[in-house]
């Protein structure tokens, strides 16, 4: 087996099996790329047999090539997740990645996350799972907490009736109110990757995110999954389920979402609960101007 065969398999893998986003792909494709070529792997089981010493030096290597920790953490996700599915492939019993700890990232300011942060978070949960559905539900979660804005419980509250998805979304807030949110494209996506994968019944007034036992999903589940996602991904505590919907806000107001606008997406009940975004907005853009202008350089 060549790697040219390897990291096809990987590519059709990310593409079709996972649904990963293009983005993904590529970041993932480049990891394992460098990952078989100092390895010296020649199949499946030469990738299955590493462990968490050799991923560990695989690491450093990568580090002493001038890799900066965040960027370092994600590699190492990416890398865990093909020595996974190197290990499935291979049909070894225990198919899990290494346990291997990302490098410590220094904590900053509480901030909202990107969207390729954003991203990153939902495709570490879905590669971090035991199963493959239970990965697709989760990252289908947290795409809708950053695509639509919404609340923990609001999603976790939504049943199977909405399905299909159209392109908007009918969601009940706190103190019974409703709204709705519309829906993109890579949102619909994620549901139906995770739909295909569900083992429960999809009956109209079933929940839409099931558990581990068919009930319905827990957000400390939720919670977890993204706290171990953070961590291998060197980001903040900040970086919540909830800091999701923070960041829904803060990018479209920087896009030039109005606030009446951005109120009735996020569903507050006064302006003035939508008012802290542009605070949020405004101390990014400090952020950016100090780090920018050369006057600050001096």
């Amino acid at each position: 087996m060549t790697k040219a065969d390897l990291l096809e398999a990987w590519r059709g893998y990310l593409t079709t099996g996972r649904r990963r986003s293009p983005h993904t792909v590529r970041a993932y494709l480049a990891a394992a790329n460098l990952l078989i070529e100092r390895n010296t792997l020649n199949s499946w089981g030469d990738a299955a047999q590493l462990d968490a010493g050799e991923l560990r030096r695989h690491l450093a290597d990568r580090r002493a090539d001038g890799l900066s920790n965040s960027s370092a953490a994600r590699e190492l996700s990416a890398v865990k997740a093909f020595i996974k599915y190197a290990r499935e492939q291979s049909g070894m019993p225990e198919s899990a990645a290494p346990r291997l700890r990302g490098p410590r990232i220094k904590k900053g300011l509480p901030r909202p996350v990107t969207p390729d942060e954003a991203s990153n978070l939902a495709e570490t949960v879905a590669s971090d799972a035991a199963q493959d559905w239970v990965g697709a539900r989760d990252r289908a979660v947290l795409l809708l907490l950053y695509g639509a804005g919404l609340r923990i419980a609001e999603a976790l509250s939504v049943k199977c009736a909405v399905l299909p998805l159209g392109d908007t979304l009918q969601v009940t807030g706190k103190g019974g109110k409703q709204r709705v949110v519309p829906i993109i494209p890579v949102i619909k996506d994620a549901v139906e990757a995770y739909i295909a994968l569900n083992p429960w019944p999809m009956d109209s007034d079933n929940p839409l995110f099931r558990g581990a036992r068919g009930g319905a999903l827990g957000q400390g589940m939720v919670q977890k999954a993204m706290a171990r996602a953070r961590i291998a991904l060197g980001l903040p505590a900040t970086a919540t389920p909830h800091a999701l919907r923070h960041s829904f806000a803060t990018h479209l107001l920087s896009a030039g979402a109005d606030l009446r606008s951005l109120q009735e997406l996020l569903g507050h009940a006064s302006l003035g609960s939508t008012q802290i975004y542009t605070k949020v907005d405004a101390a990014t853009l400090l952020d950016t101007y100090r780090s920018a202008h050369p006057r600050e350089k001096d």
